[in-house]
């Protein structure tokens, strides 16, 4: 019995021991790489691309992962890539980054700022920002690729760097799922993904079990009325009128239809209706986002605000051939939730790296979604992982003057949260990928 446990400490205290070296090389390796990685950071912050127009950006990351001897598909759902490494038999492991910029006008004060300007799909010119760390995520994946690439020793398999585009659009993961991504690359066995994040400290490294982001869904309602002169409001049906009776509405469903231990969020972002002050119009718009943290809640939201805008404009005396048109968007996402196993093996891989105190608890502050699991849930679905990247230094959360995702003044503590980044995102991917 003594003995048994005196040998079980000891092949234990090795493997630590080891894993100690190993993690020691990783880091050092990656310290020794960074100037690389910040100049091709900075390169990214300073020429962001509009969702399926990152053109630049992908011949940027296709010829740096070229480089390290990754073979390059191109032109998957436009401007998506794919870099594929075989080295051995073993697993097949996807690791995703999005590329994307957003429609926002930089006022971080950094000196890399973007001055960038781009026609949106409307043909409107738009400032365009890095607002939401996608430029983070790009040089962190290049910095993995030189990891893997230099430590073959270490694992086998095939690993496969996705460079995702319009992922901002909700679309970017099901159109290079349609455009044939796993018909030209195999179903992998796993998929990974990170996402640098505001509200935690820098470095620090996030992963749950389960839920990580809730659902989203885009939702127009036309609300259809009967023109007339704004003196004459009784001769026509004002969609204004409905359409603020319809907002007002859906917030009943919130609060009065699904229980009050359910998250679920409506949010009417947009109202357009009416020209002039003395015209009642004939049609009004409404724009919502739709959150839910389970796929239960989120077709239920749907199916009901479609009855809410119905049943208004019927009690409004709106004729049935003039009721709203609801379109839910196509482009809406599911809630990204980790496989719990799976988790747990890669929150092992960073803690036996990075040290215990790397790892933060998972926490939900707001409805925020994501694409990738349009990239996994294929039939049948890919185990995969999704974690977070702290990026913004502590003392500015704990005065609370950061800039949040998506703000002209959003800017994130670059080194400290790449090096990090790259770090358990390698950990992870040896841990996931066939050991020699």
């Amino acid at each position: 019995m003594k003995t048994t446990i005196l040998i079980t400490y000891v092949i234990a205290t090795i493997s630590l021991v080891n894993s100690s070296v190993c993690a020691s090389e990783l880091g050092d390796a990656i310290e020794a790489d960074y100037g690389r990685l910040d100049a091709l950071f900075r390169h990214f912050h300073a020429n962001p691309e509009l969702s399926l127009q990152e053109y630049k950006t992908s011949d940027r990351l296709a010829a740096e992962l070229e480089a390290l001897g990754f073979e390059v598909l191109r032109n998957i759902n436009v401007t998506g890539l794919v870099g594929t490494m075989q080295n051995g038999d073993g697993p097949s492991l996807v690791i995703r980054a999005d590329m994307d910029g957003l429609p926002v006008q930089e006022k971080s004060g950094l000196e890399y700022a973007s001055t960038v300007t781009q026609v949106n799909k409307e043909g409107i010119e738009m400032p365009v920002m890095h607002a939401c760390g996608h430029d983070m995520h790009v040089a962190t994946m290049i910095g993995v690729a030189k990891q893997l690439a230099n430590n073959k020793d270490k694992w086998q398999g095939t690993v496969h760097l996705v460079g995702q585009p319009a992922e901002e659009e909700l679309g970017g993961a099901k159109g290079m799922v349609a455009d044939g991504l796993y018909e030209k690359i195999g179903r992998p066995d796993y998929a990974l993904a990170l996402h640098v994040i505001a509200k935690y400290p820098a470095g620090k490294i996030i992963i749950s079990d389960g839920l990580v982001y809730s659902s989203a869904d885009t939702v127009r309602i036309t609300v259809r009325g009967v023109a007339t002169h704004g003196a004459a409001p009784h001769r026509g049906k004002d969609p204004v009128v409905i359409g603020a009776q319809i907002v007002l509405a859906l917030q009943s469903i919130i609060t009065r239809e699904v229980s009050p231990m359910e998250p679920a969020l409506i949010t009417v972002g947009a109202f357009r209706g009416g020209t002039a002050p003395n015209v009642i119009a004939d049609h009004a718009q409404l724009d919502i986002t739709v959150r839910a943290n389970t796929e239960r809640t989120r077709h239920y939201l749907l199916e009901a605000i479609e009855r809410v805008a119905v049943q208004t404009a019927r009690a409004a005396g709106v004729s049935e051939d003039r009721l709203p048109i609801v379109d839910v968007w196509p482009n809406g996402s599911p809630t990204t939730t980790n496989d719990a196993g799976l988790a747990r093996r890669v929150s092992s891989a960073v803690s036996a790296g990075m040290g215990e105190d790397a790892l933060l608890e998972w926490y939900q502050s707001d409805m925020g979604a994501e694409d990738f699991p349009d990239l996994v849930n294929i039939d049948p679905p890919i185990p995969s992982v999704y974690f977070e990247v702290g990026g913004t230094p502590p003392e500015l959360i704990e005065s609370g003057t950061w800039g949040p995702h998506h703000s002209p003044l959003f800017k994130i503590d670059s080194e400290t949260s790449i090096k990090a980044g790259v770090e358990a995102m390698t950990l992870a991917a040896m841990e996931l990928l066939g050991r020699p």
